[in-house]
């Protein structure tokens, strides 16, 4: 049985740190993405007669309380997705907050204040974690978003309570190790995001293991700058260039297509977006801020073929329409695929629900830094605090 479901935690205080930080519009959120994805842990929790305290960040305050970053709406809306009440408590650690988990019955969920407004979180002081773990009988990590994180509620909590992780970490990890240890062949990887030095561990571990790479985003522009194409005015990371055309002839030597843009979408003005047509050269004074056409097409091509797909990273500037395009087609090439498909968290997840697409992916996983961390075989500190056995092939 899963140690999770395993534990015997009726009426004790089981403290569980999730990943809530969602986006607030006008003091509510707006957007559940994150919210659903943990209802499973709270209802199993709920279910078995746990005194429930959940615990998140919320925004980047930085070690000071920021009105507009409280809990009490991701509280309130949690409990309306439960049908039930979810306490949202004005303190994250101390007497009031030890006084409100005393006060829940078995069954009951309260919602402490944002970790973040604390800076021992970050900066993983003992004291904090201390102070957070007397709150608790037994410690659940399911907050997958932020196990790349040492951070005081990530690692400092697994070190002082007994400690479980939870369904949605365990299907992330699943998932992942499908495809980095056991995929359907053809695997192709696709990979964007505005700089390569996000993803050069990535690109090594993977050209071991994919049957074809595709790049996009602003990232490619270094990679098309070091095979000596001009980018005009466009992002590149001159610093990279030389890393960039290695990896180049490591793909090359390895025998695995690398594919760079055939052409790309250019503006002059970036803060008026536009529709351009797609040139396969930059222009002077001009900047690249999405894939074109042909390449639309070449990337669509390959993806068809493929058995399993992972993607972090869009293929443009997507928050700013007409330059969504490239991102949107090939978040419309992998869905139309019958690929074994994980899309990375962050910007990708972003643009599969924006295109009304989440439902047709094989797993969109809730953690942009930290899958990226798992693609490129780097230890998560979250997981082995919690003494979770992560493959050495991953």
């Amino acid at each position: 049985m899963d140690p999770f479901e395993e534990r015997e935690v009726r009426d004790t205080a089981v403290l569980c740190r999730l990943d809530l930080n969602v986006p607030l519009d006008f003091g509510e959120v707006a957007d559940d993405a994150r919210l659903e994805a943990v209802l499973p842990t709270i209802r199993s929790l709920v279910a078995r007669g746990a005194r429930v305290v959940l615990c998140s960040h919320l925004g980047r305050p930085q070690g000071r309380v920021d009105e507009e970053l409280r809990m009490g709406p991701v509280a309130d809306r949690l409990g309306s997705l439960l049908d039930m009440t979810v306490r949202a408590v004005p303190c994250t650690v101390g007497e009031e907050a030890a006084a409100a988990v005393a006060e829940l019955e078995a069954g009951q969920v309260l919602l402490l204040e944002n970790l973040r407004f604390h800076a021992g979180e970050t900066a993983h002081d003992p004291a904090f974690a201390d102070a957070l773990a007397a709150l608790g009988d037994s410690f659940v990590l399911d907050a997958f978003g932020v196990c790349h994180r040492d951070h005081a509620s990530v690692v400092g909590l697994a070190g002082r309570l007994p400690t479980t992780v939870g369904p949605l970490i365990r299907a992330e990890l699943s998932a992942f190790a499908r495809v980095l240890n056991d995929p359907d062949r053809p695997f192709v990887a696709v990979l964007g995001g505005a700089k390569v030095s996000d993803k050069i561990p990535v690109i090594e571990s993977l050209l071991g293991r994919v049957d074809a790479l595709l790049v996009g985003g602003a990232m490619a522009n270094t990679f098309l700058t070091a095979r000596g194409q001009d980018m005009g005015a466009s992002l590149v990371e001159e610093d990279l260039v030389e890393a960039a055309g290695g990896l180049i002839a490591k793909a090359r030597e390895a025998d695995i297509p690398l594919h760079l843009p055939l052409d790309l979408v250019v503006t002059d003005d970036f803060d008026h977006p536009a529709p351009s047509p797609s040139v396969a050269d930059v222009r002077p004074g001009a900047m690249a801020v999405d894939i074109g056409t042909a390449t639309c097409a070449a990337y669509a091509e390959v993806i068809a073929g493929a058995r399993t797909v992972v993607w972090n990273g869009p293929m443009g500037v997507f928050e700013k329409p007409p330059w969504d395009d490239g991102t949107r087609a090939v978040a419309e090439a992998i869905c139309s695929s019958d690929a074994y498909s994980v899309i990375g968290g962050g910007d990708s997840a972003a643009a599969i629900r924006r295109a009304g697409l989440a439902g047709k992916v094989s797993h969109l996983s809730t953690g942009g830094g930290a899958s990226l961390q798992l693609l490129e075989g780097t230890p998560l500190p979250g997981l082995q605090a919690a003494g979770v056995a992560v493959s050495s092939d991953q």
